[in-house]
């Protein structure tokens, strides 16, 4: 009769082997975990994208979490990475103090928590991956000024009120057209980043400022709202609104000529970045606490060159 025996010991060790591989091979495995101020917004549609591709390029995996601007939500998602085990987080809060539970959080289990686009005041932030938010208002603001001939009013349509972000932009907004003495901030209002909000605040401005020169606008989608009201007021030419981000679709505004201006920042390489300052930090590499990315105004002069390929 045939000895088996030896054939169950070698099937016995060969699991034993399997089942210890898997758990090699996981450990091996870079995750971050990502958690977005928005879901649906184009800026942070794009910059999910870089981080994707970059992480990709790494060979690192991305959990995201759903956030869409409320701070309870965002809070509960970077628990729930924390508990997954994840390497690293990338987060853009949505307040600046709202959210620092979820710093906490990640501090207590030691993982690296980096801030893309907007900041936090948390001691426990690991690294800021941020714009020049102040020179970035300086610099719409001067372009502004010289498109209205250093004269006018100005409605100020900022982003929500717990986000230092949108305040150091409507600052250095501001600081710009102080030295414009025949240039006057006739409406300035904090609010959320939507379309519609851009729409209905434009309408109020121009019903009590028909002579309305410029719009500034905290981001694109508030923006393209605001172009909506300018171009239903017939005020097309006459009013410019401004914008930030860069988005596709302000891009093809600028275009078109309804929109006089955005601000490129460029979401998905923003979000490579934000990848690539975490891989640094997490190699042991020194990294400055605030890294910046670049910004670049695209008006008619240079939009053609910043159009998506097609």
């Amino acid at each position: 009769m045939l000895d088996t025996r030896p054939l169950v010991l070698l099937a016995a060790m060969m699991s034993v082997l399997g089942v210890c591989s898997f758990p090699a091979a996981a450990q091996q495995k870079t995750t971050i975990g990502v958690s977005l101020a928005q879901d649906d917004n184009p800026f942070y549609i794009a910059m999910l994208k870089g981080i994707r591709e970059r992480a990709q390029e790494l060979s690192w995996e991305v959990v995201t979490v759903s956030a869409n601007e409320d701070k309870a939500k965002q809070i509960a998602g970077v628990q729930d990475l924390v508990a997954h085990g994840v390497k690293g987080i990338l987060i853009s809060p949505i307040d600046a103090v709202g959210v620092n539970a979820a710093y906490d959080a990640a501090k207590a289990a030691n993982i690296p928590i980096v801030s893309v686009a907007r900041g936090s005041t948390s001691p426990n932030q690991t690294l800021h991956v941020a714009m020049d938010e102040t020179q970035i208002g300086r610099d719409i603001a001067e372009w502004t000024a010289i498109a209205i001939g250093g004269e006018g009013k100005v409605a100020m349509l900022l982003g929500p009120s717990g986000v230092p972000t949108f305040r150091n932009l409507g600052d250095g907004y501001a600081q710009v057209m102080a030295k414009y003495p025949k240039i006057q901030i006739v409406f300035r209002a904090d609010g959320p980043l939507t379309r519609e909000r851009g729409v209905k605040q434009a309408e109020d401005t121009l019903v009590a400022n028909p002579d309305l020169k410029a719009i500034y606008a905290a981001n694109d989608d508030v923006a393209l709202g605001a172009m909506q009201a300018v171009l239903a007021a017939d005020r097309s030419g006459k009013t410019i609104v401004t914008g930030m981000n860069g988005v596709p679709p302000a891009l093809r505004a600028v275009k078109d000529g309804k929109l006089a201006m955005t601000v490129e920042l460029n979401p998905v390489l923003w979000g490579r970045l934000g990848v690539d300052v975490l891989a640094s930090y997490l190699k042991g590499e020194k990294v400055e606490p605030r890294v910046f990315i670049k910004h670049v105004i695209i008006d008619q002069t240079n939009i053609d060159a910043k159009l998506p390929k097609t």
